[in-house]
Formats: structure tokens, sequence, C-alpha cells
């Protein structure tokens, strides 16, 4: 029987074309604006990913923070939330109190951050009945992305292959994962890492890849992998084979990548006697008591 969490997994590539088909016209960030993108957990982690875009993108200045980490009195154009559920508090109480122009993404018009943001963009095709997020995140940073005016076609097609390739056991065996990025892709291996967590309650670390070398390459070893979502650092394959350690390299898309890391957890969930749908000490949403 097919688990939400693997449905949800699977259903990204029409995820994404309808995103990229559905860009809307004014909702998000202008070019020339400076913006500060917020959420909670997954959400902060694609916030770290579309900010990178952005600024590369030339389209502004661009920041991203956890909702509770707002730096309170700088100065923005406009506040981007990212909230799944529509329910998070820390998202919730930082569109509350700011005077700034605020836009959101969420997957249900049915919570308060309809009220809460000045303009709210709806992909509740993309909601999901798993805690563990996974097609509403990449669909979102697909829509953010065809906003910068990129062309995700590649991306779709990477996706199809990496929901229908089959897993090398050797990942889902393994003892300990470290994802690694560069630029928006850094994001994007913290979000790997946590799906990996929650899912599976595996060991992960994430990191930029120029940062490896600086210490958490000290546990690399045998039955351990290193697991690159884009374009490695020169040389940097080769010390962690020295090590004995797997590196994973694929050259798909960072966001298709992430899928592959998706479909581990999952995997990996299933080889420990563990329900994705039902993580540990998780609920789709945090509300905090006041």
């Amino acid at each position: 029987m097919t688990t939400h969490t693997e449905a949800e997994i699977a259903s990204q590539p029409s995820c994404w074309r309808r995103a990229v088909d559905g860009v809307p016209a004014d909702a998000l960030p202008r070019p020339g604006e400076r913006v500060a993108v917020v959420g909670c957990g997954t959400s902060w982690f694609i916030a770290m990913a579309y900010a990178a875009l952005r600024e590369q993108a030339g389209h502004g200045e661009t920041d991203a923070f956890a909702a509770s980490e707002f730096p309170a009195g700088r100065a923005y154009d406009r506040v981007l939330a990212l909230s799944r559920s529509g329910t998070t508090t820390e998202v919730l109480e930082l569109l509350s109190r700011t005077a700034t122009a605020t836009t959101a993404i969420t997957a249900d018009p049915d919570t308060p951050i309809m009220s809460a943001a000045d303009e709210v963009v709806v992909l509740d095709y993309a909601d999901e009945r798993s805690v563990v997020q996974t097609r509403f995140a990449t669909t979102q940073l697909a829509l953010l992305r065809a906003s910068l005016g990129e062309d995700l076609t590649q991306a779709v097609a990477d996706a199809e292959r990496a929901v229908a390739e089959p897993l090398p056991e050797e990942l889902v065996n393994a003892e300990q994962f470290s994802f690694l990025g560069t630029g928006w892709s850094v994001g994007l291996a913290q979000e790997a890492a946590l799906k990996m967590r929650e899912a599976s309650r595996s060991w992960t670390e994430a990191y930029p890849a120029m940062e490896y070398r600086h210490g958490p390459i000290s546990i690399a070893a045998p039955g351990r992998v290193t697991w690159m979502l884009g374009a490695a650092p020169e040389g940097l394959r080769a010390q962690v084979e020295q090590t004995g350690a797997t590196f994973v390299e694929s050259g798909l898309d960072p966001m298709a990548e992430l899928i592959r890391a998706q479909r581990v957890a999952v995997a990996r969930a299933f080889a420990r006697g563990l329900d994705p749908d039902e993580p540990l000490h998780l609920t789709r949403s945090v509300i905090l008591s006041s």
C-alpha cells in the first residue's frame, strides 16, 4: 500500500508544471525590491534557496530568515512568508507586527494567513496529507524560480527521472549522510537532511560544499555518504572517496536531486519499520499556545 508521502513525492513533476504555468502577475516580489523571505522548518530552507536565486538573477537584495529570528527594525520593501499550513505561530506573529508590504504562499485558503498577509498565493493543488513536507516545498520553489524567468523544462524532466529510477541499496542502508550544496542548493541540502531525519530518524548533517573540508569531512568513513546537490567543487569527490565514504553526485537539477533524497528517506523508514506518514514528535503545523 502506497503511503501519502510516497504519492506526494511521485506527484512533484506534475505539480511543478502547474506552478510554472500559473505564476501570478503581481503578488510576488517585484524586481528591485529589497525582500526578506521567512518561514519555519522546511519553509525556511526553501526561503534560503529562493533568496540566493533572486539575488543571483539580479532582482534585488534578498535575505532569508527563520520567522522567529527576523531582525526587528531592518528595512525591507516586502516580506515574503512561506507557510504550507497557513497557521504557523511565528509566521503569523511576524506578519501581524510588520508595517512592511507582505506576501504569503500557502497551501490552505481557509487559514489565518489569508487575512494576515497583504497578498496571498494559494497552491492548494500541492497541499499534502503527510506531516513530512515534500511536494509543497518544491512546488513553491518551482513557482518562485519561474517568477525569476527560469526555464524549468530540464528540471521537470530531471524530476521525472528522479521519481522513477531505482534507489541504490548502499543509500538505503548507509549509516550516516552529509548533504552539501553551493549557492541556492545550500538550502536544499539542509532540506534533504531534514527529510531524512523526519521520515527515518537518520543521522544527517548539511553544509555548504566548500565548508565540508573545514571539519565535517572528519566523520566520512566506509558505510557513510556525502551527497552533493548540484555540481561539486573541484577535488571534493576524490577527497571524500579517499576516506572510504560514498560520494553521490548525479548531475540532476538540485530540486530533482532533493526528490531522490526524499525517496531514500522513505525507503529507509520502511527498512526500519517506521511509518513516514507519522514522524516522531511532529505535527503538520507548529501552533504555540499564548
